[in-house]
């Protein structure tokens, strides 16, 4: 029978989970994305908490939290974030939004540590007789199903020597030198001088920001093509706009 503890533990933090994951379909920024998932993800396992399964719920959150945590930040360095971002706030209100969920969180664990009841005298004999979760779960992984985890090994290494497979190339001419590169260009003649470097004249030096030509206009060439497809292009007008807002407080302030 379900409690009406755990109904409003589940309700509230269903919704929460279903907002986050539907991020994963809308975001248009892989940031947001993994924010998201990791949400998800840490939501999960409070209820295998709920349920009484505290180790589903700790290997849960240890493993796939830190397994989209790790893909967060191979693809912030993938992509490149410049140390003035941290100070622009692209979430409206996001700061004020975290202060209230980290007050009602330690207030939460105040107020479930508080009424913490410990009756009787500390005996801790009986624990130790005790084989233990631990115990019992090693018997049941390396005894009544080691056949399913050695078939569960063998699946993940054959999928990892696919996917190794699949993604390798052979080389059958040898890489060309940047010399050799250059010949061709004048050959060709075409982009003599190169393509153009992502952020040049834009004040970002991120893959995701196109270059300026002389003219002010964006260079689609300094662009990848995966990047435009998956409409993640930052179009430098946002930093222009930020130092126009930043400028109108500064004399609005001085007026008055």
């Amino acid at each position: 029978m379900t409690s009406s503890g755990e109904a409003v533990l589940f309700w509230i933090l269903a919704i929460i989970a279903v907002g986050a994951a539907l991020s994963l379909l809308f975001a248009k920024k892989a940031v947001h994305a993994a924010i998201g998932m990791v949400t998800t993800m840490i939501i999960v396992g409070i209820f295998y908490f709920a349920l009484e399964a505290p180790f589903l719920g700790v290997v849960h959150i240890f493993v796939y939290t830190g397994a989209v945590m790790m893909l967060f930040l191979f693809v912030v360095m993938l992509v490149g974030v410049d140390h003035s971002d941290s100070l622009v706030e692209t979430l409206k209100g996001q700061k004020l939004i975290t202060l209230v969920m980290s007050l009602g969180v330690i207030l939460l664990l105040s107020s479930a540590l508080g009424r913490v009841v410990y009756d009787g005298t500390p005996n801790l004999a009986g624990i130790n007789d005790t084989t233990g979760n631990i115990n019992a779960l090693a018997y049941l992984i390396f005894g009544k199903y080691i056949g399913v985890l050695q078939v569960l090994a063998v699946l993940l290494t054959t999928a990892a020597m696919g996917a190794m497979v699949l993604a390798h190339r052979e080389r059958f001419l040898p890489k060309p030198t940047q010399r050799e590169w250059s010949e061709k260009r004048f050959r060709d003649g075409k982009h003599l001088a190169g393509l153009p470097v992502p952020g040049v004249y834009a004040r970002h030096n991120a893959v995701d920001t196109p270059a300026l030509l002389p003219d002010g206009s964006q260079s689609e060439l300094s662009l990848n093509k995966v990047i435009v497809a998956r409409d993640q292009v930052t179009q430098p007008t946002v930093y222009t706009e930020i130092d126009d807002e930043i400028r109108r407080e500064i004399e609005e302030g001085g007026e008055k």
